[in-house]
């Protein structure tokens, strides 16, 4: 069994904003391979299917960014998932909108939401897509940003980036994160 969470925070305040990008890559994952993310259960929004022949649990937290570890060990613990079977995807403001970097494991980087899962966890060793959202404008406040909704062509380039998410997760679920790496690491984009 394994587990892919997108990070975000919950309510329609923050639908569609920058931060929320883990929580619109789980959307586009369940709707590519049909599984419902609607079931209410260990502090997120669930859903269970297969992907790539694996049995996964798609989760989106509604603890709220910062407290993200609290539902991912819930569910890890209620399903029995190793940490090496959870791959959690978020926002990342130093690549380019749309941009992905796949990782085996590593610091939070900053990342309250990581920070969260890795203390709850007690472990760095879990997969990990980083979804660009694009450096800050100069003058901007960091929070302002992250909570700032995508201009059109912006969200076109979501749109293909969630195409590339899906291949990724469905390569690491089938234990080829290193071929997820080669394929999705430094693909650039083109917004319009």
């Amino acid at each position: 069994m394994y587990m892919i969470a997108g990070l975000g925070n919950p309510t329609k305040t923050y639908e569609g904003t920058r931060h929320n990008i883990g929580f619109m890559m789980i959307d586009a994952i369940g709707d590519k391979y049909n599984i419902d993310v609607t079931t209410k259960k260990h502090k997120a929004l669930v859903g269970r299917g297969v992907i790539g022949g694996q049995r996964v649990i798609l989760a989106k937290p509604q603890t709220y960014m910062n407290l993200s570890g609290e539902s991912i060990r819930e569910i890890a613990d209620f399903y029995k998932i190793l940490p090496e079977n959870i791959i959690i995807i978020y926002d990342d403001i130093s690549l380019d909108v749309g941009q992905l970097r796949i990782r085996k494991k590593g610091s939070a980087g900053g990342h309250n939401g990581i920070k969260s899962i890795i203390a709850h966890l007690s472990t760095q060793e879990f997969p990990r897509i980083k979804v660009g959202i694009g450096n800050k404008p100069e003058g901007w406040d960091l929070a302002d940003y992250v909570l700032s909704k995508y201009s059109k062509a912006e969200r076109e380039c979501i749109e293909e980036a969630a195409r590339d998410v899906a291949g990724a997760a469905e390569l690491i679920l089938n234990d080829d994160i290193d071929g997820a790496m080669n394929q999705y690491n430094g693909k650039k984009r083109d917004i319009g």
